[in-house]
């Protein structure tokens, strides 16, 4: 079986190279010229360099291809180039979409987010909820948003797809939440903010476990929310505390933080700088709370991950 890997060099795009590799599948990864490609060192892959929306590439990187795994995403939050994320991830995905669709793959996977449901106030969804949020938290919600439309629309146009929706990925490699975790580990992070944050959790290997699954067993159109579970940001670090005897942060309190993100917001525009507090990154901690019920993975396609706690030690 041969599969393509979209921004295979990425977090979870190169553990999920690993696996295929490992299951005995023949692996071609799409990535970037300017890509660190550290994280694929000790892989047996054949690397293809070129842009997502380059359809050429793309057709030639399909050559013979039978999975196609769209992993490849611009990720992040607060002040970012809002053109070049709507490049990667919309136009990105329907140049894929396209591609795919003519080259006569057997199935393609495509990793999607929750954040497509919107803000779910709390009340806790699966995958038949209906987005009430009428506007956007961020570009990053948006345009997620737009690339699973598309894909919907691919998969109504006879496209064999299943998109998957995970939650917060964590693992030992995290570029986002990783560092805070060393921080903590070395007894450096003295303080945190939003503390009642729910968030959902999934270990990057058990979620490539899942895309892999959704390959070989799911339906085509089919949804899936990937999520081990939730839990507040103030619990996660309790549990750390209990693996490594380092205590909670100190949390500061949410007027400040508010009043913090207002400073830095138009400091970091006027600077073309992403800083750590912005309006936006306030409004996912306090204002925004999506919730999930990720049991229609574990039941239609056998998925069993690992525990809450262990997710969380295996990071540290």
């Amino acid at each position: 079986m041969k599969a393509l890997v979209t921004g295979a060099n990425g977090f979870t795009g190169s553990h999920l190279v690993k696996l295929l590799c490992d299951r005995g599948y023949q692996v071609k990864g799409l990535v970037r010229k300017s890509s660190d490609l550290s994280r694929l060192k000790d892989c047996d892959l054949e690397l293809v360099y070129g842009d997502i929306c380059d359809r050429d590439i793309l057709k030639s990187a399909m050559e013979e291809i039978d999975l196609v795994f769209h992993l490849a995403a611009y990720v992040e939050l607060g002040l970012v180039d809002e053109a070049k994320m709507e490049r990667v991830n919309v136009e990105g995905t329907r140049a894929i979409l396209e591609v795919s669709k003519t080259s006569g793959i057997s199935k393609m996977v495509y990793c999607s987010t929750i954040g497509v449901y919107g803000d779910t106030g709390g009340e806790i969804i699966d995958e038949t909820f209906q987005r009430q949020q009428e506007n956007f938290s961020s570009a990053y919600d948006r345009t997620k948003y737009q690339a699973q439309e598309l894909v919907d629309e691919f998969y109504q146009q006879g496209l064999p797809v299943v998109s998957l929706m995970p939650s917060g990925i964590f693992g030992a490699d995290d570029p986002h939440f990783g560092p805070v975790l060393q921080l903590f580990c070395q007894g450096k992070l003295k303080f945190w903010v939003g503390g009642d944050r729910i968030t959902g959790i999934v270990h990057v290997d058990d979620l490539v476990e899942a895309m892999v699954l959704a390959a070989e067993k799911s339906q085509s159109g089919e949804h899936y929310i990937i999520s081990t579970g939730e839990l507040k940001t103030r619990e996660m670090f309790a549990l750390l505390g209990q693996k490594t005897g380092i205590p909670t942060p100190q949390e500061l309190p949410e007027f400040l933080v508010r009043a913090i993100g207002n400073i830095l917001d138009p400091i970091g525009r006027l600077f073309a700088w992403n800083p750590p507090i912005s309006k936006e990154r306030v409004h996912y901690l306090y204002d925004r709370c999506v919730r999930i019920d990720s049991s229609k993975a574990r039941k239609e396609l056998g998925w069993q991950p690992r525990s809450l706690k262990e997710t969380l030690y295996d990071s540290i």
